[in-house]
C-alpha cells in the first residue's frame, strides 16, 4: 500500500480574504487566488483570476486546510484601479456570453432553414409524383373507354351481319367498310417488332387472363385485384420504403390471395420486382422503381376492378 502523499496547507491573509469576497468573488475563487498570487495585495489577486478565469477548478473550494491566522504584511485598501479590473472582468466575461448566444442562435437559424428547404423539397416531389400518377390514370382510363367503345361497336357490326346472313338478306357494304379497318390493324400489328410492345399491354392480358381463369369466383379474382392494387399503390406512394418493395413469397396470406393465382406474380414482376434470396421474396430495386409505370399498373387494377366489360372484349377478339 503506498503511503497516502501528504497535502499542503493553503495559507491565505484573512483581511484580504474578505476584500476579495466583499467584490462578490465566491470564497473558492478567493482562495485560489490568494494562494496563487502569493498572499501580497488584492490587486494582485484580481489579476490573477482575470488571467484563469475559464480555469476547469476555478469554482472548486481546494480540499485544504485554510490557516487564516496570519496578520496582513502590509495594508491592502482597494484603489479604483482594482475595481476598473474587477469590472473588466465582469463585461469581458458579460461579452463572451452575449458571443456564444448569438452563436447558438444562428446555428439554430440556419438548422430551420435547412430543414424548411427539405420539407419544401419534399412536397414538390410529393406533389409532382402526384400530378404525373393522375396524368396516367387519366390516360390510360380515356384509353380503356375508348378501345372498349369501339370494339363493342365492332361486336355489335359483326352480329348485324351475322343476322342478315342468316335471314338471308343482302349483306351491306358498309359492313365490309367496317371489317377493313380490323384487317388493317392486325397487318400493322403483325408488322411492328416485338421490342415496341408496352408493359402495359402485357399487364392488361395478364389481369384478363387471371379473370378468365377464375370467372367463376368473382370474390376470388376482386380480392386479388384489390390485393395487387395496394403492393403496386404502396410502392408508388412511397418508393423509398424498404417494407413495401419486399414480399415474402411463403407468406400464407399472400399466397392464397395472389401467389397461387395464375398471372399474380406475373404482374407483380412486370411492375418491377424480382425474385431473391433463393426465390424467397420478391424485391424491388429501388433504382428500378418507374413511378409512371406503377402509375398505369393501377390504373389498370382500378378499371378491372370496376369496369364490367374488362377482359370481356379481348376474349371477344379472340373468338
Amino acid at each position: 500500500m503506498q503511503p497516502q502523499q501528504e497535502i499542503p496547507v493553503m495559507e491565505v491573509e484573512r483581511k484580504l480574504l474578505e476584500e476579495l469576497e466583499s467584490l462578490e468573488y465566491s470564497r473558492a475563487q478567493a482562495v485560489r487566488a490568494l494562494h496563487h498570487s502569493g498572499n501580497t495585495t488584492v490587486e494582485a489577486a484580481v489579476n490573477w483570476l482575470i488571467d484563469h478565469v475559464n480555469d476547469a477548478e476555478i469554482d472548486q473550494m481546494p480540499l485544504v486546510v485554510i490557516n487564516m491566522d496570519i496578520e496582513s504584511l502590509q495594508p491592502s485598501d482597494i484603489t479604483e484601479a482594482i475595481k476598473n479590473k474587477e469590472k473588466e472582468l465582469r463585461d469581458w466575461v458579460h461579452m463572451k456570453k452575449q458571443e456564444e448566444e448569438k452563436k447558438c442562435e444562428r446555428e439554430k437559424e440556419k438548422e430551420r432553414i435547412r430543414a424548411s428547404k427539405e420539407l419544401l423539397e419534399a412536397k414538390r416531389i410529393a406533389e409532382e409524383n402526384e400530378r404525373q400518377r393522375l396524368l396516367a390514370l387519366r390516360k390510360v382510363e380515356k384509353e380503356e373507354k375508348k378501345n372498349a367503345r369501339e370494339k363493342v361497336l365492332k361486336k355489335l357490326e359483326v352480329d348485324k351481319l351475322e343476322r342478315r346472313r342468316a335471314l338471308g338478306l343482302p349483306l351491306e357494304s358498309q359492313a365490309m367498310k367496317s371489317s377493313l379497318p380490323v384487317v388493317q390493324e392486325k397487318k400493322l400489328q403483325n408488322s411492328l417488332p416485338i421490342k415496341s410492345v408496352k408493359k402495359t399491354n402485357h399487364m392488361r392480358e395478364c389481369l384478363r387472363s387471371l379473370k378468365q381463369t377464375y370467372k367463376d369466383d368473382n370474390a376470388k379474382v376482386h380480392r386479388a385485384f384489390q390485393t395487387l392494387l395496394i403492393y403496386v399503390g404502396n410502392v408508388a406512394r412511397s418508393p423509398d420504403e424498404e417494407k413495401f418493395r419486399k414480399i415474402r413469397l411463403s407468406n400464407r396470406k399472400f399466397q392464397e390471395r395472389v401467389g397461387s393465382l395464375k398471372g399474380g406474380i406475373e404482374f407483380l414482376e412486370l411492375c418491377g420486382f424480382e425474385r431473391s434470396e433463393g426465390n424467397d421474396f420478391l424485391s424491388f430495386p429501388r433504382e428500378k422503381v418507374d413511378i409512371e409505370l406503377l402509375n398505369s399498373a393501377g390504373s389498370l387494377l382500378k378499371s378491372a376492378i370496376t369496369n364490367p366489360f374488362f377482359g370481356l372484349l379481348e376474349r371477344m377478339k379472340k373468338d
